[in-house]
């Protein structure tokens, strides 16, 4: 079963913006901490951004500052990357993930998390 399931993704110019959603069936969506990972070909995988469920405080990379933003919509059990001035280096397949792990620094995923299966970001130059 498909816990997650992500869309939005696709092509857009340099400069361009896309809105990315996180959909979540079969949890209880108030319940869990979602965030966004991307990785592009031949490079590791990143974390982007995360939403907690409690506040809805948010995290982004600092090489998306600025630029995106993580928010959710409990009406929909959804959460949405909002991405703006995207630039070729953001090119991606585009993954959200529930996270239940903290070391005390950073939340992570566990292998009890569950994952969207992706969405094709492209930034053409």
């Amino acid at each position: 079963q498909t816990y997650l399931m992500e869309s939005g993704g696709g092509l857009v110019e340099s400069g361009g913006s896309l809105r990315l959603s996180c959909t979540m069936r079969g949890l209880t969506f108030d319940a869990w901490r979602i965030s966004w990972f991307r990785q592009a070909p031949g490079k590791e995988r990143e974390a982007v951004s995360f939403v907690t469920n409690v506040d809805h405080s948010t995290s982004y990379a600092d090489s998306v500052k600025g630029r995106f933003t993580a928010f959710r919509d409990s009406a929909r059990n959804t959460v949405f990357l909002e991405m703006k001035d995207l630039k070729p280096e953001d090119t991606a397949v585009y993954y959200c993930a529930t996270l239940s792990r903290y070391n005390g620094d950073y939340f992570y995923p566990g292998p009890n998390d569950y994952w969207g299966p992706g969405t094709q970001v492209t930034v053409s130059a």
